[in-house]
């Protein structure tokens, strides 16, 4: 069974982080996202287990990059909103 899951939450809430301690994988493939320290474009992460399959967008939680994040979110079966302990809901949670 295939399962598209996708990535939701305010910047720095920890969403490529539970992407990648989740698959293995880091979804921040470009180098302005490295440099950055932030996710600019959608990325992408595999993990498979047992008769599952699950494939992970991890999309930007920056409002500036809105229209990457709508790019990402066609055909998302779940989605794993990440919330950080420390901050709490933030505006971009919402």
């Amino acid at each position: 069974m295939e399962i598209i899951v996708g990535t939701a939450g305010h910047i720095d809430h920890g969403k490529t982080a539970l992407v990648r301690a989740l698959t293995g994988m880091d979804a921040d493939r470009l180098p302005e996202e490295k440099r950055r320290g932030i996710t600019v474009d959608i990325g992408f992460a595999e993990l498979a287990a047992d008769e599952h399959h699950f494939g992970f967008v991890d999309v930007p939680g920056h409002e500036r990059f809105v229209k990457n994040m709508l790019a990402g979110a066609g055909g998302i079966d779940i989605v794993l909103l990440v919330i950080a302990g420390d901050e709490g809901v933030m505006p971009q949670t919402r």
